[in-house]
């Protein structure tokens, strides 16, 4: 069984088998589309996610040629969302927190 590392984000686990099918994913998309890619890490600290120097060089190559990178800093859109949405709640009294969508009120909305 591979090894797991947790990711700098501590969103999710990576394996080195999920970081070489990204890699093949990107590689399949270099130059027959486009391709979004968000990251909360800077480049330079990939490697902690991906765990190879070698395949992070790689991937970075490819998505950077022919790229419009945008860096953006300063406060988090979703954050502030997030710590409004729960002022509010708080304030109404509510005790389920905001972020929990109740499965049975997606069924009865109709699309």
């Amino acid at each position: 069984m591979a090894r797991r590392s947790p990711s700098p984000s501590g969103r999710r686990y990576r394996t080195p088998t999920g970081a070489e099918l990204l890699f093949v994913a990107f590689s399949q998309r270099y130059e027959r589309g486009s391709t979004i890619v968000t990251s909360n890490l800077p480049f330079d600290e990939w490697t902690s996610v991906f765990g190879s120097e070698r395949l992070t060089g790689a991937l970075l190559d490819s998505l950077t040629d022919h790229a419009h990178i945008l860096e953006m800093n300063g406060e988090s859109y979703r954050l502030a969302d997030s710590k409004a949405r729960r002022r509010k709640a708080a304030s109404a009294g509510s005790t389920t927190p905001p972020d929990i969508i109740d499965p049975d009120k997606l069924r009865s909305v109709k699309t």
